[in-house]
């Protein structure tokens, strides 16, 4: 709830808590806030339990989290398992390897060959490798720019 605020900001509210309740007041005037917090959740609470015994039992466990549209979407994803499947066969395919296939096909070279196994400063006849990834860049060199992403 408070994530947001920092050490100074803390300081200052206290600070400003003094000066407004005085020290005498302050501690009761932190007790009512409690109090009624402690209040407000209780009240939640009861008000949850009764929706959820009105609704029958068909909802118990229904929680009012899923109320979000991205919560309730990604419990439904989770929950169907044709989408497990498929998540199953997307984790077996391969694309980095058929891509290189692909790739020694256009560029005419042997497929036997691993895209990775490559000789770093070797390039084909035809051109640079473009699915090679450079992981340095060049002293003084300016990384890379794509209009089209940002």
């Amino acid at each position: 709830m408070f994530n947001d605020i920092g050490g100074l900001e803390l300081v200052a509210l206290v600070i400003l808590a003094v000066l407004i309740f005085g020290p005498d007041k302050l501690p009761k005037v932190i007790q009512d806030a409690a109090r009624f917090i402690r209040r407000i959740r209780e009240f939640s609470e009861n008000a949850k339990q009764d929706i959820r015994s009105e609704l029958g039992p068909e909802f118990k466990d229904f929680e009012f989290e899923d109320l979000n549209p991205k919560a309730f979407i990604r419990k439904q994803l989770d929950q169907n398992e044709e989408l497990k499947e498929l998540k199953e066969l997307r984790s077996s395919f391969d694309f980095k390897k058929e891509v290189s296939e692909v790739a020694d096909a256009v560029n005419g070279t042997e497929p036997d060959v691993p895209v990775s196994a490559a000789a770093p400063g070797s390039s084909s006849s035809t051109g640079p490798d473009l699915l090679k990834k450079r992981v340095t860049l060049e002293k003084d060199e300016r990384p890379p720019f794509d209009a089209d992403a940002t």
